[in-house]
């Protein structure tokens, strides 16, 4: 029975799944991306999220933890210098994992795991486009009840104006007759 073995220990020895997750961790915090296997990645999504979550808050002990894990002083200073100010204000989830298909070699499932806000093909600082219509819109403010009401007036005083050019027709039509 696996009573309380939590976690893919992906066919590899603790030795070797913690060096080989702190390599991945590495890779991944320099790169911003990286593409392996769906298990691998979501693997290292539960290793690398704790330690952006640490880096969070840059002291001593901190750092001391991340670098316990990582095993590189260059990944944990960009951790703490660049990736930590951008991921401040996100309450979690600071990676995203993408399946991309099986491997020709072996159809191992291949997924692309990155860090979410390092990704610009979303667009998410992007400011959205207003719509432009061909219609004229209309003003929200008080000053747009004045004018309605002129207008309205306006095109009263058009259909008024309409039926008195017509009825010239018809009398026109009447004489013509009667000359006749």
């Amino acid at each position: 029975m696996r009573h309380g073995k939590k976690g893919n220990h992906l066919g590899r020895k603790t030795a070797h799944r913690r060096a080989m997750l702190a390599n991945m961790a590495c890779s991944l915090i320099e790169h911003k991306r990286i593409n392996t296997t769906v298990a691998k990645a979501k693997a290292l999504k539960v290793f690398v999220e704790p330690l952006v979550t640490k880096s969070k808050e840059d002291t001593t002990h901190n750092r001391r933890i991340v670098f316990s894990k990582l095993r590189s002083k260059e990944a944990v200073s960009e951790l703490f210098r660049e990736v930590a100010p951008k991921v401040g204000d996100r309450p979690g989830g600071y990676t995203r994992v993408i399946k991309l298909g099986s491997r020709l070699g072996d159809a191992a499932e291949m997924a692309m795991i990155e860090l979410v806000d390092y990704n610009e093909t979303y667009g998410v600082d992007k400011p959205k486009k207003k719509k432009s219509t061909r219609r004229a819109g209309k003003k929200k403010s008080s000053d747009s009840e004045t004018t309605a009401q002129p207008k309205e007036a306006a095109a009263k005083e058009t259909k008024k104006e309409e039926p008195k050019a017509e009825e010239p027709k018809a009398e026109e039509k009447k004489d013509d007759k009667k000359e006749e």
